[in-house]
């Protein structure tokens, strides 16, 4: 049996397109294999969000053609789209696959071996208007099923390499998303998370549909009890949107609202499209509807220009909203991208000192947050465990455990919250 291996960087719909891939693999007789086995095809899955990623994408690459002289060597993906030529001269490459056509890489694999060529493949992506469909299958024992519902991004923030990588908004037809949605509740998944480039633009480039009119219909399946939605843009959210989602009873209270900074001028450098208060109001408006939301978001420290007055207001901006959680991030020049040849760029010592100050605040509303919900009586999604403890996901993100076997894998149950262990909850499972 010939065997192909996977290396993946980058975000959750590259992982998406990854599991996709592998499908396509295993349909045709392939066995999928560890990147650090000897294989007959690798396949690289390359991101291009900073320069490191590009970089990581390039070892990976050599790395794998050491492992067996004789594979094929495949870099698809977001790095391949934007530098599809640099891809191809990188020694060991034989295949280069951009963001679309990923649905034939195994034809690809099987004629760059047969005739011993090497392949590429990458095509303008601007005017792509067609949404690819990378459907999978075997979700290989998840308790949570991701569906890609949307490709691309027309929002061009300064700092970001992603709508030149991944090209214009497309929508997967609603009518396929149920279609996958109803697959997945009969094999047992009770919850779907939806994922995307631009999810909150979902269905500007069809009739009359937006991003609510999914979570509705899927809401209507039998079988799917929790719907959660990826990173999200903020000004997305609104009175209407909020009154539609309550009343299906199924979304769950978490949203990750892309945030980057809490500076007004800051935010205008990066051609976000919000202001502060903007975002403030969006936030109060989820907690009137869902009190015990978490909040989630992204910061981007160091951004050229940014002065320490424009990091404190983002600190002090943080420390107000009282996030959840948050994902803090050293801006990187990335090449292409209108920021990379602004002025003012940050020396390396203050990012990571406003890093470490961010990060430090971050892990404190994580403890706020979870005390915040101690005593109460929590629905956990049960994923995996050890030694006598299974964990898992509450509506609002919080992860939990409690003492149970395996026999909870899959299954949502009331969990009485009781103590705490880091950022992890514990309770006791109450009776049904």
């Amino acid at each position: 049996m010939k065997k192909v291996a996977f290396y993946t960087l980058g975000c959750k719909v590259n992982q998406y397109e990854t599991e996709a891939m592998e499908e396509l693999f295993e349909k045709r007789g392939y066995k999928i294999v560890d990147h650090n086995e000897e294989a007959d095809i690798y396949v690289i899955n390359t991101c291009t969000v900073t320069n490191l990623g590009d970089r990581k994408s390039r070892q990976f690459m050599r790395r794998a053609k050491k492992k067996n002289k004789e594979s094929i060597i495949v870099a698809v993906g977001c790095y391949s789209q934007v530098a599809p030529k640099e891809v191809e001269e990188i020694e060991g490459v034989d295949i280069v696959i951009g963001t679309t056509d990923r649905n034939r890489i195994v034809d690809l694999c099987e004629e760059a071996k047969n005739n011993n060529k090497k392949i590429n493949i990458v095509k303008e992506i601007r005017h792509h208007k067609e949404f690819e469909k990378l459907n999978i299958v075997d979700l290989k024992h998840k308790t949570r099923a991701y569906i890609k519902i949307q490709e691309g991004c027309n929002q061009f923030c300064s700092y970001c390499i992603i709508p030149y990588a991944r090209g214009p908004i497309r929508s997967r037809a609603l009518e396929d998303i149920v279609y996958e949605s109803k697959r997945l509740a009969r094999v047992g998944f009770k919850e779907i998370i939806l994922t995307g480039i631009h999810v909150t633009s979902y269905g500007k480039d069809l009739n009359d549909l937006t991003l609510i009119d999914v979570i509705e219909e899927i809401s209507k399946i039998k079988g799917i009890e929790r719907i959660r939605l990826s990173s999200i843009e903020p000004t997305f959210i609104d009175e209407e949107f909020m009154q539609r989602a309550v009343r299906t009873k199924k979304l769950c209270d978490h949203f990750h609202l892309s945030l980057q900074s809490g500076s007004d001028t800051v935010l205008k450098r990066m051609n976000r499209k919000y202001t502060t208060d903007e975002y403030k109001n969006i936030v109060n408006l989820i907690r009137e509807y869902m009190p015990n939301a978490g909040i989630t978001t992204d910061i981007i420290v160091g951004f050229p220009g940014e002065t320490n007055k424009e990091f404190n207001q983002t600190y002090n901006f943080v420390k107000d909203i009282h996030f959840s959680r948050i994902h803090v991030f050293k801006y990187s020049p990335r090449k292409g991208t209108p920021a990379s040849k602004f002025k003012n760029q940050i020396h390396g010592n203050i990012k990571h000192n406003r890093s470490e100050k961010l990060i430090n605040l971050g892990e404190e509303l994580i403890i706020s947050f979870n005390e915040q919900n101690m005593y109460k009586t929590l629905q956990v999604l049960f994923e995996e465990g050890n030694n006598g403890y299974m964990e898992g996901y509450t509506t609002n993100y919080i992860r939990v455990k409690a003492e149970a076997g395996d026999e909870v894998k899959g299954k949502i149950l009331p969990v009485k919250i009781m103590d705490k262990e880091n950022d992890i909850l514990i309770g006791k499972i109450e009776e049904l």
